[in-house]
């Protein structure tokens, strides 16, 4: 039973070399908006990325869509292209 407790308190340890010094300094600007040391900071930005449910996918892209929606019908802007290319 010890044994199984030590395995799930286990962490790895993950270092990230060639990254911009913008990179960084974006990092860690992001992480004291936050609150965090920029450390905690990267592991929630991987916890974010890998570990996303998908329906909070579906909820962000479709906020998304929103967003872009546009008043003009993509299909009516495809035909009339397709009618200008016809005609000439």
């Amino acid at each position: 039973m010890k044994a199984q407790v030590v395995k799930a308190l286990a962490m790895s340890q993950l270092t990230v070399r060639k990254v911009s010094v913008e990179l960084v300094r974006t990092l860690k600007q992001r992480a004291a908006a936050h609150g965090r040391s920029a450390e905690a900071e990267h592991r929630e930005i991987l916890r974010e990325a890998l570990l996303e449910k998908e329906s909070d996918f579906a909820a962000r892209s479709e906020a998304l869509r929103r967003r872009l929606r546009s008043s003009r019908d993509s299909a009516e802007i495809i035909r009339a292209d397709r009618d200008r290319d016809e005609a000439s």
